[in-house]
Formats: C-alpha cells, sequence, structure tokens
C-alpha cells in the first residue's frame, strides 16, 4: 500500500478533494493567525487601550517566534506522531487565543503572542507536509510551495474581508473567540481522518540546542523592536532603542560563534556559501519591502478615498486575482524549465509598472474602478516571484542544507517585513510633515486664497444647520485637513517613486548576472520547508 493511502483512513480516501479541503481548513486559520492582529489596528488599539505601534509590534513578535522556532521545531515534528502533534500545536493556539480574548494586559497580549507564533509553526509544518504527500506530479514540491504562497499573499485580503462584518457588528477581540472556532472543526476532521502514522523516520529528543533558540529568537524580537519602535523613540538618543542595538549585534555575534563551532548547528553558515542562495535572499528581502509597499495604497484608500474595511477587501480581491494568475504562470514556467531570470525579470517589471503607474492616480478623488488594473498588475508580480525565488534558494544549496536553508529563508522574510514597516514610519514621519508644512507656508503666502476657501466651508456648514461660530472652527479643520490628505498623497508618490529606484536596480542586477543563465535545480533532492512564511 502506497504512503499516500496509509496516512488517511480507507473511507477517507474514497474523495481526494475532501482530503485537501480538510487539509486547507486546518491551514486557513494558520494564515488567518498571522494578521490577525493587524487586520484593524485602530480597532485592536482601542480595545487594548495601546498605541497602533504595539499593535504592529504583537504581529512582529508572532513573526520572531515562529523565524526563531523554525529550526528546533523540525526535531518535535520527527519525534512525535503526526496526529498528536496536529492537536498539540491546534489546542495550544487555542488556549492563547482565549487568553488573548479575556485579556487586556499588553505585555500578557505579547506573551501569547509569542506562544501562538511558536503553535503556529506546528500546525503548519503538519499541513505543508500533508499537502506534498497529496500532490502525484514528479514536480510536487514545485506546486506545494506554490499553492502555499499563494495562500500567504492572499491572506491580507480575505482577512480583512472575513473580519470586517465582525468588527462591524462586536468589540475587536471577538476576532479571537471566533479564530477558536475555525480551528475545532478542521483539525477534528483531520485527527479523525488520519491513521497512526509517522511522515518521518522517528528520531528521539535529546541534545536539543535550546540555549541556540534562545539566544536566535531574543534577538530576532529586539531587531523587530528596534526597526518597528526606532523612529517612534528618536532611535538612538533613547536609551531603550540604544541597548536594544546594542544587544542586537551582541547576541547576533554570539549566535554566529556559537554556530561556527557547534557539531550541530542550529542553522549551518555554509549556505552562506553558496553565491546562488545569497542572491535570492537579496531578492526575497526587496520582494517583502515591495510587497509592505501595498500598505501605502491601502491606507490611501482608507485616509484619502475614506473606504471603510469592507469596501477596502472587496477592491483588495482585484490583488487577490492577480496574485493567483501569476502563481499558475509562475508554476507553469517553472516546471517547463523556463530560465528563472525570465521570470524574476517579468515579475519585477510588473511591480515596477505598478508603483510608477500608481504615482499618476494618486488623487484626492477617484474613482475605485480606476484601481483595479494596477492592484491585479501588483498581485501578478508578486505571484511570479515568491515561489520561484524560494524554490531556487533551496535548490541552490546541497540536500543536507535543505532545512537550515528554508529556516534562514525565514529570516530574511522576517527583516523584509520589518524594514518595510522601519521605512514607512520614517519617510511618513519626515516626508509627509515636510510636504505638510510646505503647504501650510503656501497657504499663509495666499491669505486671501484661503479666506475664500474658509469662506466657502463656512457658507457650506452654516446651511447645513450649524451655529457659525462652530461652523468657522470645523471650516479651519477642514482646510487642515485638506492640507493633510495632499501631504499624504505626496508621500505616497515619494515612496513609490523610490520603490520604483530600488525595483530598476534589481533588474539591472538580474540582467547582469550571468549565472542565472540555468534553469532551476531539480527540487526533489530537497526537504520541503515546514512553515514558510
Amino acid at each position: 500500500m502506497s504512503k499516500k493511502l496509509t496516512i488517511f483512513k480507507p473511507w477517507a480516501t474514497a474523495s481526494e478533494w475532501f482530503i485537501r479541503f480538510v487539509i486547507f481548513l486546518n491551514l486557513l486559520p494558520n494564515l488567518l493567525m498571522f494578521g490577525i492582529s493587524v487586520s484593524s489596528g485602530p480597532g485592536a488599539a482601542g480595545y487594548y487601550g495601546i498605541e497602533p505601534s504595539d499593535v504592529q509590534y504583537s504581529m512582529v513578535l508572532f513573526y520572531a517566534s515562529l523565524a526563531g522556532f523554525f529550526a528546533l521545531e523540525r526535531r518535535f515534528f520527527q519525534y512525535i506522531a503526526t496526529k498528536e502533534y496536529l492537536l498539540i500545536g491546534a489546542v495550544i493556539q487555542i488556549i492563547t487565543s482565549y487568553g488573548c480574548y479575556k485579556t487586556h494586559n499588553l505585555y500578557l497580549l505579547l506573551s501569547l503572542r509569542f506562544i501562538q507564533g511558536m503553535a503556529n509553526c506546528i500546525s503548519s509544518s503538519v499541513c505543508i507536509t500533508l499537502i506534498f504527500s497529496r500532490l502525484r506530479s514528479n514536480r510536487q514540491r514545485e506546486i506545494g510551495y506554490s499553492l502555499f504562497y499563494m495562500s500567504l499573499l492572499c491572506i491580507t485580503a480575505v482577512s480583512t474581508l472575513v473580519t470586517a462584518p465582525l468588527l462591524d457588528a462586536f468589540d475587536y477581540n471577538v476576532l479571537y473567540k471566533w479564530m477558536i472556532f475555525t480551528y475545532i472543526p478542521g483539525t477534528l476532521l483531520l485527527f479523525v481522518m488520519m491513521n497512526p502514522v509517522r511522515l518521518n523516520k522517528r528520531f528521539p529528543l535529546y541534545q536539543l540546542d535550546w540555549a541556540s533558540f534562545v539566544i536566535y529568537t531574543t534577538g530576532l524580537s529586539l531587531l523587530g523592536y528596534v526597526l518597528l519602535y526606532g523612529q517612534q523613540y528618536y532611535w538612538f538618543s533613547d536609551p531603550r532603542i540604544l541597548w536594544s542595538s546594542v544587544a542586537v549585534v551582541v547576541l547576533g555575534l554570539l549566535h554566529v560563534i556559537r554556530q561556527k563551532y557547534l557539531k550541530r548547528p542550529y542553522l549551518s553558515l555554509e549556505v552562506f556559501k553558496n553565491s546562488n542562495y545569497v542572491l535570492g535572499m537579496i531578492l526575497i528581502f526587496v520582494l517583502y519591502i515591495c510587497r509592505g509597499a501595498l500598505n501605502i495604497t491601502n491606507n490611501y484608500f482608507t485616509n484619502v478615498l475614506g473606504m471603510d474595511p469592507r469596501h477596502l477587501a472587496y477592491i483588495l480581491m482585484a490583488n487577490i486575482a492577480g496574485i493567483l494568475l501569476g502563481v499558475l504562470i509562475s508554476s507553469r514556467m517553472v516546471i517547463t524549465n523556463v530560465k528563472m531570470r525570465w521570470i524574476w525579470l517579468i515579475g519585477f517589471s510588473l511591480l515596477l509598472v505598478f508603483h510608477l503607474w500608481m504615482n499618476f492616480l494618486f488623487a484626492t478623488m477617484a474613482d475605485a474602478q480606476t484601481f483595479i488594473t494596477p492592484l491585479i498588475i501588483q498581485g501578478m508580480g508578486a505571484g511570479m516571484l515568491m515561489s520561484p525565488i524560494i524554490i531556487f534558494c533551496i535548490s541552490a544549496v546541497p540536500a543536507h542544507l535543505g532545512s537550515t536553508a528554508s529556516a534562514t529563508g525565514v529570516l530574511f522574510r522576517f527583516a523584509g517585513f520589518c524594514s518595510s514597516i522601519a521605512l514607512i514610519n520614517y519617510f511618513q514621519l519626515y516626508d509627509k510633515s515636510r510636504h505638510y508644512d510646505r503647504f501650510l507656508d503656501r497657504l499663509t503666502m495666499l491669505d486671501p486664497l484661503v479666506n475664500s476657501k474658509l469662506g466657502v466651508y463656512k457658507a457650506g456648514l452654516i446651511a447645513k444647520g450649524l451655529p457659525a461660530d462652530r461652523a468657522a472652527k470645523a471650516a479651519t479643520g477642514l482646510l487642515y485637513r485638506s492640507a493633510d490628505i495632499q501631504a499624504q498623497i505626496r508621500f505616497s508618490m515619494d515612496y513609490y517613486y523610490l520603490v520604483s529606484i530600488l525595483i530598476i536596480g534589481v533588474i539591472l542586477l538580474i540582467a547582469w548576472v550571468p549565472y542565472l543563465n540555468k534553469t532551476v535545480i531539480d527540487l526533489r533532492r530537497n526537504q520541503p520547508a515546514p512553515a514558510g512564511y
């Protein structure tokens, strides 16, 4: 009997699509849990009584926990039977979700989110391995990676779409209660369907490198802290940022030295000896910078055009359609051995078109349908790049370094994710403030025009029944609101211009690197990543 049939009970194997549906039912809440803390930043900040940056850090800490536990998790997966391992991950996430639902304390919330990151890695590892086991093609690794990263790219829009109705009717913490019920059906179904088998050869739990896990994860958490809060605390002028930065450097050096002298490294540094792998990590870092820039467009939709979360999710469905199309095209190109250079060039070119196009579309008033085509193009670019880059990186290293390559890849994706937040925060503070001050200076030079504009605002408010004194104050507020909107638009244009320059540099790099002419190496000799966020 084949391995595919022994994993599941005979009655379950009667329908292959039912098995795939149940696996996806388990994977979906793991993906939703990743972005649930920022599905409504203002709602989370208001409910817990914290700053918006604290909401972002809860997600950063979740990501750091997942990235740090990534390498250690494989040992547990090889020791614990798959059914029990799946149940452990689900139970931990349900318990921590209930804790997030009940608590109002920031530090307890951050601790629970940290634990959720490790549990999420456990559950995702089982789901991805099961996905690979259900693919009959000899290109199952390529297809499996494409399916997973397609889901990951779509999850921001999907989470916004499914959580918007809940946030309209309930408090923010209901999202965590809702997440509890999304875990239960998929976990129970998969647990009942599976036989008591192991998907990996049993390996005893001895000599677990907890020290490396603590050093590595602490360094990632502090790195995220520095990048996220650095702008808010004026960087090194604040002792918290200064000493956190020093700790990141010290822990980084300690981690490198420790890995060089360990007989069984937590993360082998040999992967960096391969120039193809290093190039792939640079590209994935840049991709996350470009993908994070989509938040600028989302903020424009909400702050300038006034879209609510539900309508924002609707327009982001165009981005999802682009991702699906991009993944289908790129997976087909990889399977047919199209040169990786051409896939990357097409993907980054589409991202360049999106950022340049958006520079001409940012305006105080716009029709939502105008942005559908650019969002499709952005999704196609991201969909064509994510899986091929990951496949290229994993295939670039020897088979025995496959797991380390996957785990190190999560580090670079985490760094790109945090760097994108830091860059947006930096440019939003300085560039937006600079444009805002320029608009106000310009207004003071045009007093007659300002008075005329204020008169129009005031007359309109009085016509609506507002008293004259309140109408005057409201008119002034509307004028400053107009200046703020203009500053937001100019900041968005400047940031997309800088990202466009970065993408042009990457395109030139890809075009000039000669050893990218060869096609991707067959992935069958390397192991898949357990949870490649």
